[in-house]
């Protein structure tokens, strides 16, 4: 088998996956409330209006799976989406962080969560990290970076709103923003670019969320 049908196979199963059975299962303030470790988990992270929840959306085909907080940076639970049923693998929606709005010690609770859950989770198998393609890598986007190579956990990082842009300006973000991850030694080497609003590049990281959670 090619490398290109492998690929298009790996889409394919990841499409029927994801039009299967997918739900939201809880919130989670702190650790003790997130369900037992017994599947692989695929977490998202980003910035606060980085557009997680459209992807989320577009991923799963649902719209109305993943809710926007209405303030952002407010909202400070890891929300817990199962894939499959039974469940095959989980989705964790991360925090925003950014926090133009939130108080300093939302600030402190989030990096502890955050980094209690990157560190202690063992099924943990990749996290997305989100980058608008508009503002590429801003100094919070390397913290988190940081946190994930201290973690050792695997992260990929994904272009959003690739629609809002050039593609001629397009490409010279995602080169750059490449190049700035393959500094960081947990850095997944593709870097995806999306646009929940087009569909573009969902497809593929529907196969890469797949290929993570599962070992394909």
């Amino acid at each position: 088998m090619t490398e290109e049908q492998a690929k298009a196979d790996l889409i394919e199963a990841a499409r029927k996956r994801f039009a299967g059975p997918v739900s939201f299962l809880l919130s989670a303030p702190e650790l003790k409330f997130l369900p037992a470790p017994d599947v692989p988990e695929v977490a998202v992270a980003g910035r606060s209006n980085v557009g997680k929840s459209s992807l989320l959306n577009a991923i799963t085909g649902r719209n109305g799976l993943a809710r926007a907080s209405v303030t952002p940076g407010r909202t400070q639970e890891l929300n817990v989406f199962e894939v499959g049923e039974p469940t095959l693998f989980r989705i964790i929606d991360m925090p925003g962080y950014g926090f133009a709005e939130a108080p300093k010690d939302v600030v402190r609770q989030w990096k502890h969560l955050v980094f209690d859950y990157l560190r202690g989770r063992t099924v943990l198998r990749r996290v997305l990290v989100l980058i608008d393609c508009r503002h590429g890598i801003k100094p919070v986007d390397r913290e988190i970076m940081s946190m994930l190579d201290k973690a050792a956990v695997s992260f990929q990082v994904v272009l959003t709103k690739g629609d809002k842009i050039k593609p001629t300006e397009l490409a010279k973000v995602h080169e750059a923003v490449s190049a700035a991850a393959r500094i960081h030694p947990a850095a997944y080497p593709d870097v995806i670019a999306t646009s929940a609003e087009k569909g573009e590049g969902i497809p593929e990281l529907r196969a890469a969320v797949l290929a993570a959670a599962t070992g394909q």
